[in-house]
């Protein structure tokens, strides 16, 4: 039996007592934590661009959690959202292994639900099938350890301030986040179907307000809403939350300011620019000087003691659905690219989507992101429907190859091993993929059949049951060294009072995702006594506790695009799915358990591979330390910055991956106040950006900090300041150290 820590004994009777003082229809919690995994070297996972290595950081990426209870013996569940691609069945099953460790039987694969947001400018190396670790080199310890500790943290924060409170939901449409990449795929659906929606893509938003019993302080909120987090191209190598991790970082920044500053105060007189610029003349680079592994966190803007409200922004059925809002366009010609292949007289690489922002990727991920941040703030303040009623949850495994699928009473079909076609390696909009591949592929090159062959020949059998999808690479039939695609997946119902969660591995299309939605909403309702009506309200979580690519509409995936072709389990997966979350629904309306679990995935951590190098050791040209410049700022003709300058300084570093600053900073802006520095801003914040890379003469590290001034920054004197980890070795002992810029004046 699971030793119970006596802290959690201690938390659990505190609680009792309050219970019995104070009205709350459940016991809520909220949590976060920093997981920025390596911040160099290290290929991103989403795109699948073998080039596509980590060099920098845009802002911090977060794993942010909620817990509800019925009460302290009573049903919970937990819901935690990954600024991550997607979740990954190894995480999940080592997450589960540390939470049993800690609390027993309390969170298991039953009621904890981990999603992704779909990013592509995080780290990879983190799941464990051989098609979504290759270009990554294999696993990645590093990048698996840091979203591993993350999810517990936050989860652990999150049960430890369980309080007795109230949960409101509201919806509402967000507008100009969102359009459908393969709207001509979208157009096969039936005529009649399609009529009953406004448009091709799902423009609502469900938002959940955390409020506390006692305080009535709001504690956090969650919102789920379908755009793919492909704002930043292909082309960027900083890591990013991209669109979604920027509405949380607005939400919370904003909640944060209506009840307090997050930055210092200053005086409301304005400073006089002259003395300004006098001031700041007299104070130079520091230098690279030593300092300990808690010197970056003491630079940091928002400590993570427990108390920060948390803002997150979870994915739903997004698979056809990009941020990319102007539309694709040809590269060379600008016009528009061909509607059916996505491709330009034939060539995939050169249709491209632009976001709203074009041609600047980090502008149009503000876009997208303040986009959401708005429309969440609406519905926030707006939340009036307090959700009462039961907590529960359903879940099983599922071999999802070879399910057998009722589509009539006379008609019974199966699911296949998974396998991709050729319009996989053609890519999106988002992310042309491969040269000599369109979108709509029906046919495989000679040549590319000869590669398919040498790695493996799919079967008679697969041919005929992924009709009519080419195989390009029959990854269900693959599994050396080890599985190249899952087989084994979950499914997973939530459900908070009239509020469904439905838990899916994957991308849904917004057809499918539909279909899904209307049939367990169908199914509760016709299985219930009253207890489900047309008040309930279902959302899908998508990318949730593993990862098997996309699930197209049977009408879609007979055009073959992009998400047809990386619908895994052939033409059926969407019945498939459809029919085992019925089940699901059946029971949970009737109060009836599941018939067992089904089979337990593998657990492949001891047979990964990892191919990744170092960092085996850096070093400073002579006479140089880690933290001195070596390009400090390069002043304006007046002497000062204004806002919306970009003032930016070079440090001497080291590679990023000896120590990750977990809940720290790379970078920080100080002002200077009352002769004291202040840290304003960190790595976390949207207007800092944190750079590395090897010097291409000296193959040193450098480390760039550049900023751009906010219009609301305040007129005063500042600096940039670098923080590190350094190891002149691979078996010498860490070193911190940190350097700052020559001053500068800001009007």
């Amino acid at each position: 039996m699971a030793q119970i820590p006596i802290i959690t004994i201690l938390s659990f009777l505190c609680l009792w007592i309050w219970m019995q003082t104070t009205n709350g229809e459940y016991l809520i919690g909220v949590g976060s934590y920093d997981m920025t995994g390596p911040a160099a070297d290290v290929n991103m996972m989403g795109y699948a661009s073998i080039e596509q290595n980590t060099a920098g950081i845009h802002f911090r990426l977060r794993a942010r959690t909620f817990i509800v209870a019925d009460n302290l013996q009573g049903p919970r569940f937990v819901f935690v959202n990954l600024d991550a691609g997607m979740a990954s069945q190894l995480l999940t099953i080592k997450l589960l292994e540390r939470l049993k460790s800690r609390f027993g039987n309390l969170y298991t694969e039953e009621n904890v639900a981990i999603s992704g947001t779909h990013t592509h400018a995080g780290p990879g190396g983190y799941l464990q099938y051989v098609v979504y670790s290759v270009t990554s080199l294999g696993f990645v310890k590093q990048s698996f350890d840091a979203i591993a500790n993350a999810v517990e943290q936050s989860i652990v924060q999150a049960h430890n301030n369980l309080k007795p409170g109230s949960v409101f939901v509201n919806t509402g449409d967000v507008k100009e986040a969102s359009i459908n990449r393969s709207p001509s795929a979208y157009l096969l659906n039936p005529a009649e179907e399609r009529s009953r929606y406004p448009s091709n893509i799902d423009t609502q938003m469900t938002l959940l307000k955390f409020v506390d019993g006692a305080s009535g302080e709001s504690k956090g909120a969650f919102s789920w809403f379908a755009t793919h987090g492909t704002s930043m191209s292909k082309n960027n190598k900083l890591i990013s939350g991209d669109n979604k991790g920027v509405a949380a970082r607005l939400f919370e920044d904003w909640f944060t300011s209506q009840n307090r500053s997050l930055s210092p105060n200053s005086n409301s007189t304005e400073p006089d620019i002259g003395e300004l610029v006098k001031k700041a003349r007299t104070i130079k680079a520091t230098g690279g000087k030593g300092c300990n592994q808690k010197t970056s966190q003491a630079s940091k803007l928002r400590k993570n003691d427990g108390s920060l409200f948390v803002g997150a922004f979870c994915q739903s059925n997004v698979g056809d659905v990009s941020p990319n809002v102007l539309g694709a366009f040809c590269a060379d010609s600008g016009k528009p690219c061909d509607f059916n292949h996505s491709s330009c007289n034939g060539n995939d690489l050169l249709c491209v989507g632009r976001g709203p922002g074009f041609p600047d990727e980090i502008l149009s991920t503000k876009i997208i992101g303040d986009r959401q941040f708005k429309s969440a703030v609406e519905l926030f303040e707006s939340a009036s429907e307090e959700l009462t009623g039961k907590i529960d949850y359903r879940h099983v495994y599922l071999n999802f190859t070879d399910i057998e699928v009722e589509l009539d009473s006379n008609k019974v079909v199966k699911t296949c091993p998974a396998a991709l076609g050729p319009a996989f390696a053609a890519g999106t909009t988002d992310g042309p993929g491969v040269f000599g591949f369109q979108q709509g592929d029906t046919e495989i090159s000679p040549f590319w059949k000869n590669v398919r062959d040498f790695l493996k020949k799919p079967s008679q059998y697969q041919v005929d049951c992924q009709n009519p999808k080419p195989v390009l690479l029959s990854s269900g039939e693959m599994f050396d060294p080890y599985p190249w695609a899952p087989a084994i997946l979950p499914i997973q119902i939530l459900r908070l009072g009239k509020l469904i969660i439905l838990s899916v591995p994957g991308e849904f299309t917004t057809m499918a995702g539909r279909r899904l939605r209307e049939a367990v909403k169908e199914t509760l309702i016709s299985n219930s006594d009253g207890e489900f009506n047309n008040e309930t309200h279902v959302v899908i979580a998508g990318l949730t506790n593993t990862y098997s690519q996309y699930i197209a509409t049977f009408e879609e995936y007979h055009q073959q695009r992009y998400e047809a072709a990386s619908t895994l389990y052939g033409p059926h997966t969407l019945s498939a799915y459809i029919q085992e979350f019925k089940k699901l629904a059946q029971a949970m309306a009737k109060g009836a358990k599941i018939n067992g679990n089904g089979p337990s995935p593998p657990d492949l951590l001891s047979v990964q591979k990892s191919f990744l190098l170092g960092p085996f050791g850096d070093s400073t040209p002579d006479g140089i330390k880690f933290g001195d410049m070596k390009e400090d700022i390069a002043f304006p003709q007046s002497g000062y910055f204004t806002k919306g300058d970009k003032p930016s300084a070079t440090f001497w570093s080291a590679n990023p991956r000896y120590d990750l600053l977990t809940e720290g900073t790379f970078a920080s802006v100080e002002r200077l106040q009352e002769e004291r520095w202040i840290s304003v801003h960190d790595d976390d914040d949207l207007s800092l950006l944190f750079k590395w890379k090897v010097d291409n003469t000296s193959f040193h590290g450098l480390a760039t900090i550049e900023w751009e001034i906010p219009k609301d920054a305040i007129s005063g004197v500042y600096r940039l300041k670098h923080f590190g980890a350094s190891k002149t070795t691979i078996a010498s002992p860490t070193n911190y150290f940190t350097g700052a810029s020559n001053a500068f004046a800001v009007q």
